[in-house]
């Protein structure tokens, strides 16, 4: 982590020069100008100080440097691939958000995994191919296809059938999370 660094950006967020700083914490002014520029460490407890007229925690100081990544790509993904379907995760550990994306590839004539009932929504967008959404006791299924939607509660155990010989692309959504 940058500790000079991310003194001067809380110092700057805060509106404060480095004279004000120096003065709550009484630091000098050259040597917090040495910590902002890496020329210097502080102590421990020299840092506590700082954190507190800054505002701010020693957790929430070293913890609010990572920020939330809201961009993913391709790198990002991981990939589970089975017989029937593969899974892409496309948003890295999304079980601890509100919600889990993924997209599913279901080959032609295979079932995604049984959904059991839960408190929550889901909701698919069928990229291409075709879908039969199992929901509850109807044995028919749904039929979605291509640029199709489907929204529901988890109240009912269902998952998702291919009823066609191509393979079937969905962007799946949960909320909470489980898949």
């Amino acid at each position: 982590m940058d500790i000079g660094r991310r003194i001067r950006q809380l110092r700057i967020k805060n509106g404060l020069t480095l004279e004000e700083l120096a003065s709550r914490t009484e630091l000098t002014k050259g040597f917090l100008s040495q910590l902002e520029r890496n020329l210097a460490s502080p102590s421990i407890q020299t840092l506590e100080d700082i954190t507190e007229a800054l505002g701010t925690t020693m957790s929430r100081f070293f913890a609010d440097e990572e920020e939330d990544k809201v961009v993913f790509t391709a790198e990002d993904e991981f990939t589970d691939e089975r017989t029937e379907q593969t899974i892409h995760w496309v948003v890295p550990n999304a079980q601890k958000n509100a919600m889990e994306p993924i997209v599913l590839e279901l080959r032609g004539g295979a079932d995604s995994k049984v959904i059991e009932p839960h408190e929550g929504e889901e909701f698919g967008y069928v990229l291409s191919g075709r879908i039969s959404l199992m929901l509850g006791s109807n044995r028919k299924g749904l039929p979605v296809k291509r640029g199709e939607v489907f929204y529901l509660n988890g109240d009912q155990a269902h998952y998702l059938h291919n009823p066609g010989e191509r393979p079937a692309v969905v962007l799946w959504i949960s909320t909470p999370p489980i898949f």
